[in-house]
């Protein structure tokens, strides 16, 4: 098992970036940039490639909706390129929120749409002349759409690599045998190992027989908030809030994907009340209902052997990289930060 980290550099992004050296040294495996409306993850990865030496960088996700596929092939083998072959390409349909809201283009056909993303940006990445005639997407535009000069083109440059690794982020049945099917790896979202045979057994299952041999084995990829040490209320009470926010805040009622994978976890009455509260306007009290028993299984909170505990439950459900979120005193100081890393790092061997 990996350790990675979600680069949080609401300290200042030069001081994130200066920081990695430290963690990369310690046995940080990968770093993951999200973006969801903020800035820019790209821009941001081409910088940690030019300051690290061998940490895989991996966007943590670029949402299909707001690049074409041609332009993600694109800037996935850019960043492969600047980083010498160390870069993995998280991709995901986000939520109406942020693509309607924010982008304000239509959410619809996630499925369709990343199928085809993914069977495009492999076209480009192996230099084919790109012809695409999918359900979602034409390339070149065909007869009677655009000006008609559109013609089929292929990449310029000759990629580091033709099969740059894709990782899919997705909670619902469907996206997930999807993610099982046609990508190296999978990225779930609030991963309790305790649950994850009966919630996303059958689906992983049915991706897998249909796996491209290609892929290679499929990695898991999991976020975890993470705090390790004797004192961990502080820990435990950001990892709750976090998920409040996420139960009850991302999404209108009867649209909110993590939502109803609390649901399917068996959490579904104390799902309601966390988001009744929470769009109540009731935030700490949402927090508050959110389960313990909850909150540390989707965690790694907790003392060394408690710590040991979980991490042996991720690998045994096939969790390959766990990716900290420093939360409570883990969170506070560059030094706490590389002394999470290097517990994990330990626990893990």
């Amino acid at each position: 098992m990996r350790i990675g980290m979600q680069l949080d550099h609401r300290g200042g992004f030069l001081e994130a970036a200066a920081e990695l050296r430290d963690l990369e040294r310690a046995g940080l495996a990968c770093v993951l940039v999200s973006e969801l409306y903020s800035f820019d993850a790209v821009s941001q990865l081409g910088y940690l490639a030019a300051v690290t030496d061998r940490l895989e960088i991996c966007s943590g996700i670029l949402q299909i909706y707001s690049r074409t596929p041609t332009l993600t092939a694109m800037t996935a083998a850019g960043l492969d390129h600047v980083s010498g072959g160390r870069f993995t390409l998280g991709i995901g349909a986000s939520g109406p929120q942020v693509v309607e809201g924010f982008h304000g283009v239509p959410y619809d056909a996630p499925l369709g749409r990343t199928r085809e993303v993914v069977e495009i940006c492999r076209k480009v990445w192996r230099r084919e002349t790109l012809v695409h005639e999918g359900r979602h997407y034409h390339v070149p535009l065909g007869p009677g759409e655009g000006t008609g000069l559109g013609k089929p083109l292929k990449l310029l440059n000759r990629p580091v690599r033709e099969r740059i690794p894709v990782v899919i982020a997705a909670m619902g049945p469907k996206n997930v045998a999807l993610a099982a099917e046609v990508a190296e790896a999978w990225q779930p979202i609030f991963f309790l190992p305790e649950r994850a045979a009966d919630v996303f057994g059958p689906a992983l299952e049915k991706g897998l027989a249909e796996r491209d041999p290609a892929c290679g084995d499929l990695r898991v990829q999991v976020d975890v908030p993470a705090c390790i040490g004797a004192d961990v209320a502080d820990a435990l009470d950001a990892a709750r809030l976090r998920l409040a926010h996420y139960v009850g805040g991302m999404g209108a009622r009867g649209h909110n994907f993590y939502f109803d994978l609390a649901c399917r976890y068996g959490y579904a009455a104390e799902a309601a009340r966390i988001q009744d509260l929470y769009l109540d306007g009731r935030r700490r009290d949402a927090a508050a209902a959110v389960p313990e028993e909850l909150v540390r299984g989707v965690s790694l909170i907790g003392s060394p052997a408690e710590c040991a505990e979980r991490v042996a439950a991720f690998a045994a459900t096939g969790v390959t990289t766990l990716s900290l979120s420093p939360v409570g005193r883990a969170a506070t100081s560059r030094e706490e930060r590389l002394r999470l890393v290097e517990q994990a790092v330990a626990l893990t061997g």
